[in-house]
């Protein structure tokens, strides 16, 4: 009877786990790998005599067929595609910067105010997801325009910097209403000061939060399209304009495969480090 009892028990937890593990999997299998996988065969395909992708098997007519190292080749023969790159992983890096300069006072604040006014201040920074992305954009069209600063790198920077601004205030504010005040209340005791007390204390413990918000904004930011489509010039393309102008414009879905996945393996390499970040932060917190 024991027996049988384990092992029934033991069954349906499996069971339990097979249903619980299966719809999440077959998500990722149909959304994500098996795109991922036709990408990446992509990327070593020739480009179609009227765009799309040439043949896989030799047809007559066509003298490009079957799988090529071309594109990997004209990307890394080319410097002008890296410093497009570089240009991306910079505007990146200072959206992040200026978003978690501007995000952490606001998120501060929202975290020592009274819990009544907390949801209402909330509520307050994730408002404009309530109107259309590309509606807010042409909005800092109209606010620029009179000063003169559209089309330019600044403008850039200003549309992402108001539109992933959120993303950083959010992990900030759940991570520093975490906070015990008794830490900062000791600290005061002890003698040190408002300035050692939030360099000492308040933001170690915030690296987490610092870390998570980071991701959210510079992953996002690294691809972007229509912010330097609409509010830049001509000097202000990103690997995400790239990767638009090949599938949509020049039509060569191949190159426009391959700079997909260079930046697919990008992405997973700033993610994996900034997991890596928040693991030490989180230890060192």
């Amino acid at each position: 009877m024991a027996i049988t009892y384990i092992e029934s028990r033991i069954r349906g937890e499996r069971l339990s786990k097979t249903l619980v593990t299966t719809p999440p999997f077959l998500f990722l299998l149909l959304f994500f790998l098996i795109p991922s996988l036709i990408m990446v065969v992509a990327s070593f395909r020739y480009p179609g005599e009227f765009g799309g992708l040439a043949s896989f098997f030799p047809v007559p007519g066509e003298e490009e067929t079957g799988l090529t190292l071309e594109n990997y080749g004209y990307f890394f023969g080319d410097f002008i595609y890296a410093q497009i790159f570089l240009k991306s992983f910079g505007v990146a890096a200072l959206t992040t910067l200026i978003c978690l300069v501007m995000a952490y006072p606001v998120a501060l604040l929202i975290a020592r105010s009274p819990k009544k006014s907390r949801d209402l201040m909330v509520l307050l920074c994730v408002l404009p997801f309530a109107s259309n992305f590309l509606v807010r954009v042409y909005a800092w069209m109209i606010i620029l325009g009179p000063f003169d600063l559209l089309f330019s790198r600044f403008a850039v920077i200003i549309g992402m910097v108001y539109v992933h601004l959120p993303f950083m205030i959010l992990p900030l504010y759940t991570n520093l209403e975490k906070h015990d005040p008794v830490l900062l209340d000791a600290a005061q005791d002890l003698g040190a000061n408002a300035w050692h007390r939030f360099w000492k204390i308040t933001f170690p413990m915030s690296l987490p939060g610092i870390f998570s918000g980071a991701a959210l904004v510079f992953i996002p930011v690294l691809g972007m399209f229509a912010i330097p489509e609409i509010l830049g010039g001509k000097d202000d393309w990103l690997v995400g304009n790239m990767i638009k102008e090949s599938f949509l414009g020049t039509r060569d879905w191949p190159f426009g495969a391959m700079l997909s996945m260079i930046l697919t393996l990008c992405v997973l390499a700033i993610a994996g480090f900034m997991t890596v970040l928040t693991r030490r932060g989180t230890r060192h917190a």
